[in-house]
C-alpha cells in the first residue's frame, strides 16, 4: 500500500519578533498561508524496521538530518511502531529559501505515517509532535491560514486571504536562519508589522489593505547580509507586484499580483538575474 501526501511552501503575510526568550529562542507573531508550490511524499510500508528515504534532488539530506526522516522516527518511536518504511520525496519547493520546505515534509511525513499504521493521532497530537521537529511544522501540519505565536507552534486560525497570484523568486544564495536571528536585536526594533490590521484585512478580504500591510522584521537583517534579496525586492516592487515582502528569514522574496495580465512582464524581467522564479496561487 502507497499513501501520498502534498507538502505546499508557506509564506509569511507579517513576520513579528516581540523579544528573545529566556531559553534562547524569539517569541514570534506571524500571519502564514500556503501557496500552491508543493513538494510530494510518496510512503510505502516496509517489512524490515528501518526508515529509508530517497529523492530526485540531488542536493538535499537523506539521512537523519532531513526531517522527514526525523518525523518518521519520531512516530516510530513514540507510538512503539516495529515496521519501516519507505518514503520517496519529489521536492519543486526550494531549500533554505523561507518557504518552510522541510517543515512541510515533515509535516506531510507525520500525516501520511497516521494514515499508513492506522494510528488515529489528532491532528493536536500531530502538531504536538511537530513542534518537537521545528517552529514551522505545526503550521504545516494543519495548513490554512493562521497566527502563530510562541517559537511558531500557537496557532490561531484565521480566514483565507482572497484569491491571488504570488510569484516567488529565490536568489542563488541560501541563508541560515539561525544566523538571521542571532542577528536581529529584538529590543531595538521600532516598527512592529500591524498583526490587528492585517487580520482584519484579511477577514474584510481587501487586497490592497492586505499589500499595504506586509511586514517582516527579520527584512532589514537579511538584506543588509545578502545585497541581491535587496536588488530582488526593488526589481519586483518595479515591475509591478503589488505587495513584496521577504518570506521568512529570506532570501526568497515573494510579490502578490492582482490581474494576471501583469505576471509575463514580472516572471521576464525576474529571470533575467534570476533563475529560480515560479508562478503560482494561493492556496484557499
Amino acid at each position: 500500500m502507497k499513501i501520498y501526501e502534498k507538502a505546499p511552501a508557506k509564506i509569511n503575510l507579517l513576520l513579528d519578533v516581540l523579544r528573545k526568550r529566556e531559553d534562547g529562542f524569539h517569541e514570534v507573531e506571524m500571519i502564514m498561508t500556503m501557496v500552491d508550490l508543493a513538494d510530494r511524499l510518496e510512503l510505502e510500508e516496509l517489512p524490515r524496521d528501518t526508515i529509508i528515504i530517497s529523492s530526485q534532488a540531488g542536493y538535499i539530506p537523506l539521512d537523519e538530518k532531513n526531517l522527514a526522516f526525523q518525523a518518521a522516527r519520531l512516530i516510530k518511536e513514540r507510538y512503539d511502531v516495529r515496521k519501516g518504511v519507505y518514503i520517496h520525496l519529489d521536492k519543486k519547493i526550494p531549500v533554505a529559501a523561507g518557504l518552510a520546505g522541510g517543515s512541510s515534509d515533515a509535516a506531510a511525513a507525520l500525516r501520511g505515517l497516521n494514515r499508513l499504521w492506522q494510528l488515529n493521532i489528532s491532528e493536536d497530537e500531530l502538531c504536538r509532535l511537530g513542534a518537537e521537529l521545528g517552529s514551522d511544522v505545526p503550521f504545516c501540519v494543519t495548513g490554512g491560514t493562521a497566527i502563530a505565536r510562541g517559537r511558531g507552534e500557537k496557532l490561531e486560525r484565521i480566514s483565507n486571504p482572497p484569491q491571488c497570484w504570488v510569484v516567488l523568486a529565490k536568489p542563488p544564495i541560501n541563508v541560515s536562519t539561525a544566523d538571521v536571528y542571532g542577528k536581529l536585536r529584538a529590543n531595538e526594533l521600532k516598527n512592529h508589522p500591524l498583526t490587528k490590521e492585517m487580520v482584519s484585512a484579511i477577514e474584510r478580504g481587501s487586497f490592497s489593505d492586505i499589500c499595504a500591510g506586509l511586514g517582516n522584521v527579520l527584512e532589514n537583517v537579511t538584506l543588509d547580509l545578502y545585497p541581491e534579496v535587496l536588488q530582488l525586492k526593488e526589481s519586483m516592487q518595479k515591475l509591478g507586484a503589488d505587495g513584496v515582502l521577504m518570506s521568512g528569514s529570506g532570501p526568497t522574496v515573494f510579490g502578490l499580483v492582482s490581474k494576471e495580465a501583469k505576471l509575463p512582464r514580472i516572471y521576464n524581467g525576474l529571470r533575467g538575474f534570476c533563475k529560480e522564479v515560479y508562478v503560482v496561487r494561493m492556496l484557499t
